[in-house]
C-alpha cells in the first residue's frame, strides 16, 4: 500500500511575498528555476507535485498586506483539487490558522 504523501506549507509569521514563495519552494521541493509567482506555482503544482494532501499552516499569522496572497494560494489549491478530480486524482487540502 502506497504511503500518503503530505506536503506541509507553514506560513507562520511571513512578512513579505518573497518569503511566502521561498517557503512554497522549500515545502513543495520545487526546482531552482521556480519563478516565484502565481503562474509558476500553478505550473509546478501540476508538473512537480505528487502530494496526496497539502496542509497550509499559519495562514492567519501573516502580515495584513499578505492576505490577498493567502487568498490566491487558497484559490490555486482549490483549482488544483477540482482539476485533478476531473482526471480521477484526489488531493486533500487542509488550511489551518
Amino acid at each position: 500500500m502506497k504511503k500518503e504523501k503530505i506536503v506541509t506549507l507553514d506560513l507562520t509569521g511571513c512578512k513579505y511575498l518573497g518569503e511566502i514563495h521561498q517557503r512554497i519552494k522549500k515545502a513543495f521541493d520545487f526546482p531552482s528555476f521556480y519563478g516565484e509567482n502565481w503562474d509558476a506555482f500553478w505550473d509546478l503544482l501540476w508538473s512537480e507535485c505528487d502530494a496526496d494532501k497539502i496542509v497550509i499552516m499559519g495562514a492567519k499569522t501573516v502580515s495584513k498586506e499578505l492576505v490577498p496572497s493567502i487568498e490566491m494560494i487558497n484559490e490555486i489549491l482549490q483549482d488544483l483539487k477540482e482539476d485533478r478530480k476531473k482526471y480521477g486524482e484526489l488531493i486533500e487540502i487542509e488550511i489551518h490558522s
